[in-house]
């Protein structure tokens, strides 16, 4: 278990009271994990990674697609599948059943993760600042975890309780690192484990650990900005080619159908357009649409945020676009 199974090979005269702290916290942590985690706690393993969410959107999703499947072979037998737009809207909100919950899922984790890497250089400037004015290490954690530090503050009351039980400074902030899977996080609680294992001076390893992660929030929030016009313009083209399809629909699509039933309708030779299927037409570019949006959305995560979960709002939103303006507006 890491940090736990380091502490029971170092626990050679432990009063029995620590003894059964120990024991309960390794007891607390064996059925935090895993398949034991989700039978205690379902609904919080649910939602503890965006990704989990998947476990009960896809099921619901499926379920939503197969009976819509089945009602549109009810009503109009196999064939209906290629000529009836019912089975598109049943894809359609099929896959906002399916990307929905983790697009607002991954957005709040996301908004949780900005949070906490605000915060981090915060906390450690706090803290070595407290700790070079004369305080203990301990109190200077102690009080720090009095003051908020929006979501890394129930994190940083958890050292401060896991301080208070006499583990060592080093266990508790790798313990900390552990607890929140971040890269910035991660890294900067390293440097600090290390370096206080090294014998170095806590509060300039602090100040170093505070300034470094300062540093990587700057640069990434300069990233964001800096890529939030390609974002726009993503946005932009995906609306441009529903008005410049909404367009030709209009004024070209419709007339050639009505020419061609007049031409079907009087007989005339020569060009003839009397099987022009303007449902067909219309049909196609509303896929096209919709896997535009779709996919363009993901391109736009990837280029704003460096991750494809995060286009996936776009995606939602722009799926959604595509069916309302072909289903009501074409």
């Amino acid at each position: 278990m890491g940090l736990f199974g380091d502490r029971k090979k170092e626990k050679i005269s432990v009063d029995p009271k620590s003894e059964e702290i120990y024991s309960k916290i390794e007891t607390y942590y064996h059925y935090s994990e895993g398949t034991l985690r989700f039978i205690k706690h379902p609904f919080r393993t649910l939602f503890e990674k965006p990704i989990n969410i998947l476990y009960v959107s896809v099921p619901a999703g499926l379920l939503f697609f197969i009976v819509g499947l089945m009602m549109a072979l009810q009503n109009g037998g196999p064939g209906a599948l290629l000529t009836n737009s019912f089975i598109d809207d049943v894809a359609v909100f099929t896959t906002v059943i399916i990307v929905g919950p983790l697009a607002v899922t991954d957005l709040l984790e996301g908004r949780r993760i900005t949070s906490i890497e605000i915060a981090l250089p915060n906390f450690f400037r706090d803290l070595a600042g407290m700790h070079e004015s004369g305080m203990t290490l301990p109190g200077a954690i102690h009080l720090v975890s009095q003051a908020e530090y929006g979501a890394l503050t129930r994190h940083i009351r958890q050292l401060d309780q896991r301080i208070s039980w006499n583990f060592a400074f080093i266990d508790a902030i790798r313990q900390l690192g552990k607890e929140i899977p971040i890269p910035l996080v991660e890294r900067s609680v390293d440097l600090v484990a290390r370096a206080s294992d090294a014998g170095g001076d806590i509060v300039e390893v602090l100040r170093a650990a505070g300034k470094d992660s300062a540093e990587y929030v700057i640069m990434k929030t300069d990233r964001k900005n800096n890529m939030f016009i390609y974002v726009i313009i993503i946005l932009a083209s995906f609306a441009v080619f529903l008005f410049v399809v909404m367009i030709l629909v209009s004024s070209f699509l419709k007339t050639m159908a009505d020419l061609g039933a007049e031409t079907g309708a009087s007989g005339q030779a020569g060009f003839n357009l009397g099987g022009f299927d303007l449902a067909l037409y219309i049909r196609v570019f509303s896929h096209a649409g919709m896997f535009q949006g779709f996919f363009s959305g993901l391109v736009a995560g990837v280029m704003g945020e460096g991750r494809v979960t995060a286009g996936l709002k776009y995606s939602v939103l722009m799926l959604l676009i595509a069916w309302i303006t072909f289903r009501f507006m074409v």
